[in-house]
């Protein structure tokens, strides 16, 4: 938060400009806030009071205008002290409930139309970071035989998330054999965290090699093949939104933009800090650790499954984006996926 104190004149003032330029993406000169924002002040006062503001940090001057435009500094002090979040309308709520409840429950589809939703609403691009399913709660591990060296492995979480994995063998297991190892691995890992299998499956390898039970170390070797990465899933809808922007119109900046968003480990990185706090967080410009996510802002919000793993979603757009349409419609579609996973 900027810690600034400011005059009501100023206050006004610098609202005024942040919200003509987040209309007109062009810079606010003086003559302009007087006419259109009703102060009863003088382009002269204005004008003064924009040198004052500038001073701060709050505002710049493009060298090819007089007018100014809002630092990132400028638009914090809006966001934290300014702006009134306008209330999400019935329509919007509907629309959000209707596209969510389409998908039936499925998690992964929820999301993914989640995504759709916070980009179709807000006209920036939607994200939504899937919660790890290492973060899950274990329920059972099953093995079935494909061939005589092929073994599809199905790893289920309480949550209902499913991972599936496909293992070559260097040799051939009964079916009963695998129904024993599945056995063996449910009873043993029951209570645990897919994290938390991981850790155990090593120890439990460890101590196997001093009981020579092959049968339980070929069950161990399996589970532990059959383990998924330490990834997060991450959908990303109307990326194109951004070049619709004109402050995004140049090549160079674009490509940096694609490419931030293709290499989905940073943008992940960059989400990670956001977990950490619960409910709506706003990250802009520069406050942001991604060099390409200079001029852009990034709202997010968590929620949470049925077994309180946490995921992500949010909106990101330029740093002039209509903060208070878009905050409440980021929290409010947050708290519905929330209960609709909490409710499955």
């Amino acid at each position: 938060m900027v810690d600034l104190t400011l005059s009501q004149r100023s206050r006004q003032i610098l609202e005024a400009i942040v919200e003509d330029y987040i209309a007109t993406a062009e810079p606010v000169g003086s003559s302009a806030v007087a006419r259109r924002h009703a102060l009863s002040l003088s382009s002269a006062t204005v004008r003064n009071v924009m040198a004052s503001l500038e001073e701060l940090g709050l505002l710049a001057s493009p060298h090819t205008s007089a007018g100014r435009i809002p630092t990132d500094k400028g638009f914090r002090f809006y966001v934290d002290s300014l702006v009134g979040l306008r209330t999400i309308t019935h329509t919007e709520k509907k629309e959000i409930l209707k596209r969510c409840r389409e998908t039936g429950g499925n998690l992964t589809d929820l999301l993914r139309e989640a995504s759709r939703t916070l980009s179709s609403l807000s006209n920036y691009t939607g994200i939504v970071v899937a919660p790890r399913f290492t973060t899950g709660m274990f329920r059972q591990i099953e093995f079935v035989k494909l061939g005589a060296r092929r073994i599809l492995a199905i790893l289920v979480t309480c949550s209902g998330a499913v991972q599936n994995r496909i293992i070559e063998t260097d040799q051939d297991f009964m079916p009963e054999d695998l129904v024993r190892m599945s056995n063996y691995l449910n009873s043993t890992l029951e209570g645990l965290s897919i994290s938390q299998v991981r850790e155990k499956i090593l120890a439990e390898m460890e101590l196997e090699k001093n009981r020579y039970d092959q049968m339980m170390t070929r069950a161990l070797s399996l589970s532990r093949q059959a383990l998924p990465d330490e990834q997060d899933e991450v959908y990303i809808t109307g990326q194109s939104r951004i070049f619709e922007q004109p402050e995004f119109n140049d090549v160079t900046k674009m490509r940096e933009i694609f490419q931030a968003f293709e290499e989905k480990g940073r943008l992940v990185q960059l989400l990670g800090n956001c977990m950490q706090a619960q409910g709506v967080q706003i990250f802009i410009g520069s406050e942001t650790p991604l060099k390409e996510m200079a001029g852009m802002s990034l709202i997010t919000s968590t929620y949470m499954t049925d077994v309180n793993t946490i995921g992500l979603m949010g909106v990101i757009g330029p740093t002039r984006m209509g903060y208070s349409s878009v905050i409440p419609i980021v929290d409010y579609t947050a708290q519905l996926v929330s209960r609709l996973l909490t409710e499955r």
